[in-house]
């Protein structure tokens, strides 16, 4: 695709070279991202971060991505803060803040909204998640994740074996993900999870016309015994009618040190998109498994840093600019060790 000055809403716009051409100038991007040298490519560009859902990692991860490439964040958080509250479309919104801004990123609760938004802006909108729909730039901080990860072990992506655990009707990382890995050769996708909340059986149908094995299970120890990546997801309680109903699925597929132990595979890798649901209830990913070298949920983290900012380099055309206007660093930053 021409990245240049396009929208990025679903995983669906990209092909395998579109992958790697992001990857590439993700890997560029390191350097930036650890604090070793400083770029003020985009000095005088302003970032609208509208989510008006709640959001930690991806809100702050692109603000620091467009922070590190010498931009300007402007933020709006929550619809009750905004003038969608006082009954705004999202047309009118896309058209007042797209003139104030060089490109936005955006979360909502409703699916398909963000694409709405987009037809409206007179810039270009990355999807920061659109309800249980796509989470576009979190399937490609993943994949690069599994990339690294495999790359480790003198692997590649062709050929994975993984297993999605959880609640995979509503999470819409799973979903992106998945429809990523259609760009690849022989994966073999396991899918866990409570007959309820199934991953959507177009997308199922995907990976197989894709020509990837599917196997759809409720069993956890079987499922993790043969795979090279463990990705676990939160159970979407924001999508549920109610708490209660969320609570009938919550802590159903635990994992911890004494499990991983037992049924893994000694080098299977652990991810989440995150943010983990701790409490004790649900203790998705135990604290135990915290110092396995495996666990590789803050590596995951970090990783969305350089892919947003490879996809903001791409999008406003600076990717061969980065280094013109580089420097080195003047302060200590513990993150500038090899």
């Amino acid at each position: 695709m021409n990245f240049t000055g396009s929208h990025i809403l679903s995983i669906q716009q990209f092909d395998r070279s579109d992958i790697e051409r992001i990857f590439t100038v993700a890997d560029a991007m390191a350097p930036y991202a650890l604090r070793r040298r400083v770029t003020r490519v985009l000095e005088g560009a302003i970032l609208g971060n509208m989510f008006f859902e709640p959001s930690t990692r991806t809100r702050i991860s692109f603000g620091s991505a467009f922070n590190l490439l010498g931009g300007e964040v402007r933020e709006t958080t929550g619809i009750e803060t905004s003038a969608l509250a006082k009954g705004e479309s999202l047309y009118d919104t896309a058209r007042v803040l797209s003139g104030f801004s060089d490109v936005i990123c955006m979360r909502h609760p409703q699916s398909g909204s963000v694409a709405e938004f987009a037809e409206a802006s007179r810039v270009p909108v990355l999807n920061g998640g659109d309800g249980a729909n796509e989470h576009p730039s979190q399937a490609l901080l993943d994949l690069y994740t599994i990339r690294k990860e495999m790359e480790s072990r003198g692997r590649g992506v062709d050929g994975l074996r993984i297993a999605m655990i959880g609640d995979l009707k509503y999470g819409r990382t799973v979903h992106s993900l998945c429809k990523l890995l259609c760009l690849y050769k022989g994966v073999h996708v396991t899918l866990v999870s409570p007959r309820e909340l199934a991953m959507p059986e177009a997308i199922v149908e995907q990976l197989r016309e894709s020509g990837h094995s599917v196997t759809v299970t409720e069993d956890l120890p079987s499922s993790i015994a043969s795979v090279d990546i463990a990705y676990s997801t939160r159970i979407q309680e924001e999508r549920f009618d109610t708490k209660e109903e969320a609570d009938l699925y919550r802590g159903r597929f635990r994992l911890n040190q004494a499990i991983y132990t037992q049924y893994c595979e000694p080098n299977t890798v652990i991810m989440h998109p995150l943010p983990r649901d701790s409490r004790q209830e649900a203790n998705e990913l135990d604290n135990d498994l915290n110092q396995n070298p495996n666990l590789a949920i803050f590596r995951q983290a970090d990783n969305g840093v350089v892919v947003r900012m490879a996809l903001f380099a791409l999008v406003l055309d600076v990717v061969d600019q980065v280094d013109l206007h580089a420097r080195e660093v003047n302060w200590f930053n513990s993150l500038r060790r090899p």
